[in-house]
């Protein structure tokens, strides 16, 4: 904040083109006009210059659109990142539940022993096999922790076989910087009460069922996300990412 010129600064981008008729919560104002105001001037961006606001990217490596955003992203970077295992260095964490896959392809006789791999940068992580299960529920929580140049967490889904390689059953990729580009700008979710601050659009170019809603439920910001999985007959699944700041 320091770095773009303070709240001033930061109120001059953010609220640059308030419309007539709109007016900034008062000391009085109720509740319902300042989360109105919040969310058209943080989740909606209705106030910003269409060329600054944030977007999310399907591109393999993440980054931030606007100059105001990436100066925040690197000044929360520099003053909160950990170094951890060697000289990587993390901005937070990353709990992924894995819920559920709906219409699996069948790898066996008639059907599959399904498990998920998650990767992002060297780590990888898995849920326990499910035998014999096109629509497994595995309500499994992984972790990841976030590096400061993180890029997508990519998911591939194998069907589990003794005696032989495993074969692969579907994969997609996760871009997590609008859920943590939300986190960020909300700061500490325990002050809010439940919203939505963002959201990943569904594209051509992405695995996205529908659009993916992150929200602040219970002072913790979270997104769910259904995925297509590709390069494969058929095969659905569905998560919900928390964002976990390394203070926590």
């Amino acid at each position: 904040m320091v770095e773009v010129g303070g709240n001033s600064s930061a109120n001059s981008i953010y609220e640059a083109f308030i419309p007539e008729g709109v007016t900034k919560p008062k000391p009085n104002s109720s509740h319902e006009e300042r989360m109105r105001f919040i969310r058209s001037k943080y989740e909606l961006q209705e106030f910003l210059k269409p060329s600054l606001r944030i977007a999310s990217v399907s591109s393999g490596k993440s980054s931030l659109q606007s100059s105001f955003s990436r100066k925040f992203m690197d000044n929360f970077r520099s003053s909160n990142s950990q170094k951890l295992e060697g000289m990587v260095e993390y901005i937070g964490l990353l709990k992924v539940k894995v819920i559920r896959g709906k219409n699996l392809a069948v790898r066996d006789m008639l059907s599959s022993d399904p498990y998920v791999v998650l990767t992002l940068g060297p780590q990888t992580v898995q849920t326990q096999v499910i035998t014999s299960n096109l629509n497994p529920v595995w309500n499994e929580e992984l972790m990841l922790s976030v590096p400061m140049d993180y890029g997508p967490i990519k998911v591939k889904v194998f069907d589990h076989d003794t005696f032989s390689a495993d074969d692969i059953m579907g994969e997609a990729e996760i871009d997590i910087q609008p859920l943590i580009t939300s986190a960020m700008a909300f700061g500490n979710a325990e002050m809010f009460g439940d919203m939505q601050i963002g959201k990943w659009l569904k594209s051509h170019d992405n695995a996205l069922i529908e659009d993916s809603i992150i929200n602040i439920i219970g002072g913790r910001v979270k997104q769910e996300v259904q995925l297509k999985l590709q390069n494969v007959e058929s095969g659905e699944l569905d998560l919900e990412i928390e964002w976990l700041p390394l203070d926590q």
